[in-house]
């Protein structure tokens, strides 16, 4: 059968093509308005639950929250703070660990940064550990400044956390890639069997701490990718934040688990896509 279509002018292919493509920049707009003034501050509060072998029952259903690479001073917005803050207070923690990045490079951001942590409170303590851009060049000023806002900086070192007779073990190192971690003094003094987490910057060192009697690494650095396109994924990770990219690993032959959070600021971009702020909600379950 013989189309009855009349053959399209050049007029209207140009109009059809021009409405295309202003269809094409109207939705590349809307996606970069979206990365880089909407997802950046929305932030999602990630409940998991993770189980842990020998867990003292009295630890059972412990609530921990776990942030990371706040990033101050790369396009921050004060109010981002207030409304974290917030979400950390009903999340009704009993722990709260930081992993790292305060600070972008700049110390100006300080006094905000102090300001913020100084809210945030929970019944077994707020411990951190540095992170890359607080080691290299920043670690004098970020340590003061936890500690000023009742964080204890866990420099290759641990503490016991104590519930009646049952203890839980909280680890830090020192930044793995610039500073000077010694998981081996972290560690030294911790019963055998017990229960131990670990908080430590760069998460893909995971596989060398897995030979260690660590039971769950809470880790940041990787912020998830920042970018990621669906059905692609991540299209940059930092250097060891590749492979434990985001979310709760088990590392392979190993008891070790990882928690790696997609962090709440940004770097390099001020964008993120695909790829929101997190908080992380984590429940120890006794297994």
């Amino acid at each position: 059968m013989q189309s009855t279509s009349a053959p399209m002018s050049r007029r209207t292919f140009l109009k059809k093509s021009l409405h295309v493509t202003l269809g094409l920049m109207g939705t590349a707009g809307l996606s970069g308005v979206y990365s880089h003034l909407v997802e950046p501050y929305w932030i999602e509060v990630k409940q998991v639950k993770v189980a842990i072998p020998k867990l003292p029952a009295s630890f059972n259903s412990f609530r921990i929250v776990h942030f990371s690479d706040l990033h101050l001073g790369f396009h921050s917005k004060p109010e981002l703070l207030t409304e974290l803050a917030e979400q950390v207070r009903e999340a009704k923690p009993d722990l709260i660990c930081f992993t790292g990045d305060l600070l972008d490079q700049s110390t100006a951001y300080m006094p905000e940064a102090v300001a913020f942590l100084s809210k945030l409170q929970a019944p077994f303590g707020q411990y951190a550990v540095l992170g890359n851009h607080d080691a290299f060049g920043n670690r004098r000023a970020v340590t003061k400044g936890l500690s000023k806002a009742g964080f204890h900086v866990l420099d290759n070192q641990h503490v016991a956390l104590t519930k009646g007779s049952a203890h839980l073990y909280i680890a830090g190192v020192d930044d793995p890639m610039v500073g000077q971690p010694n998981i081996d003094q972290a560690l030294q003094g911790i019963p055998d069997g017990s229960s131990t987490i670990l908080l430590a910057h760069e998460p893909d060192f995971a596989d060398e701490y897995a030979r260690y009697p660590v039971d769950l690494q809470l880790s940041g650095h990787s912020h998830g990718g920042q970018v990621r396109i669906p059905l692609v994924g991540a299209l940059y990770t930092p250097p060891y934040g590749s492979k434990y990219t985001a979310g709760l690993y088990q590392v392979p032959n190993s008891k070790l688990q990882v928690n790696t959070t997609r962090g709440i600021g940004m770097t390099r971009i001020p964008v993120r896509f695909h790829c929101r702020p997190e908080l992380t909600v984590l429940t120890l379950k006794a297994q």
